[in-house]
């Protein structure tokens, strides 16, 4: 099975959810990633391509897995790489 995602990584907690606060006044996911991700997705607007389930840490595709198509997550999503905000493409 696959999936596809895109996401905004940062350190720290607070930094996730001031994103989230700025999505919620009407930021676009995408430019926020660009500006934002500390991932080199950044350059693709967050965008993580296609994904085999087992590929990513397992909060990350719990989450993923959980969202319909174009539905960001609602809390931070926090894996060994920092705290994600996870957008569901496919």
């Amino acid at each position: 099975m696959t999936y596809k995602a895109s996401h905004i990584l940062v350190r720290a907690k607070y930094e996730a959810e001031d994103l989230l606060l700025k999505l919620k006044s009407g930021s676009n996911f995408e430019d926020l990633a660009k500006r934002f991700s500390n991932c080199t997705s950044a350059a693709n607007s967050g965008n993580l391509g296609e994904l085999k389930v087992g590929q990513a840490d397992t909060e990350f595709e719990e989450a993923v897995l959980n969202l319909k198509i174009n539905e960001v997550t609602k809390t931070p999503v926090r894996t060994r790489f920092g705290y994600h905000l996870i957008k569901r493409l496919g």
